[in-house]
């Protein structure tokens, strides 16, 4: 799964990147970014790029309530051409989730030691996501998305079963296409990026509460911070 992650650039950088032209947002950077938070998604709903504030967590629009949104932090990309809560969002409302890495935990014992897994080249990537719009009893529209995950490379293999599914910049269009696509035109994209452009490091325990925030959450066990914000 993919539970944690972090967005290390600047949304002058992130804007650039996603959407070329779009006013700047307000942007903070987040180390420890965790569910049921407002994240940064980019779409193609209008027709060309956005980017917008989603919560993570998916409530389909056919929800009777937004209580299953936490339960739907991810989606197995291997099932999402049979899920209710996927299978509409893969053909119409697929998105782009900026980030410069991610929290995975490796169990020893009773200690939990914290990775943080980012691009070898440390740049800034995109998650494949979801999204869909619940309209609440008050009328105003909650726009939620979720994170696909797939199989992990062999890096990750030894911490864990899965990995976040990083788009390929080459696959970014395909994924933001406007409108309706065939889920067997998108699926291919779906892929464990390659363990030889990944890096991971041990890092600070400081990320294991989901209050904490800042650059401590990426203090390597040397002491030393990783130096992930150039």
């Amino acid at each position: 799964m993919c539970g944690r992650y972090a967005l290390l650039s600047s949304m002058e950088q992130v804007r650039d990147r996603f959407a070329p032209g779009q006013a700047l947002l307000p942007l903070p950077v987040r180390y420890n970014i965790v569910p049921t938070q407002p994240v940064m998604v980019a779409h193609c709903e209008s027709g060309r790029p956005a980017l917008e504030p989603m919560r993570w967590g998916l409530v389909p629009f056919w929800a009777t309530d937004p209580t299953m949104g936490p339960k739907l932090i991810n989606a197995r990309a291997e099932t999402l051409p049979e899920k209710p809560a996927f299978r509409g969002p893969l053909m119409r409302r697929r998105c782009l989730i900026p980030a410069n890495g991610f929290y995975e935990w490796n169990r020893a014992g009773s200690h939990k030691q914290p990775y943080f897994i980012h691009l070898r080249d440390r740049r800034l990537f995109a998650f494949a996501g979801l999204y869909d719009e619940w309209p609440s009893p008050d009328g105003s529209p909650l726009r939620t998305c979720t994170i696909i995950t797939v199989e992990p490379n062999a890096l990750l293999a030894g911490i864990h079963t899965r990995m976040p599914a990083i788009l390929r910049e080459w696959d970014e269009d395909l994924w933001m296409t406007p409108g309706f696509v065939p889920a067997a035109r998108v699926m291919p994209a779906l892929t464990p990026m390659p363990e030889e452009l990944m890096s991971m490091e041990p890092v600070s325990t400081y990320v294991n509460s989901a209050r904490n925030e800042g650059p401590e959450c990426l203090r390597p066990a040397d002491g030393l911070l990783a130096g992930l914000n150039d």
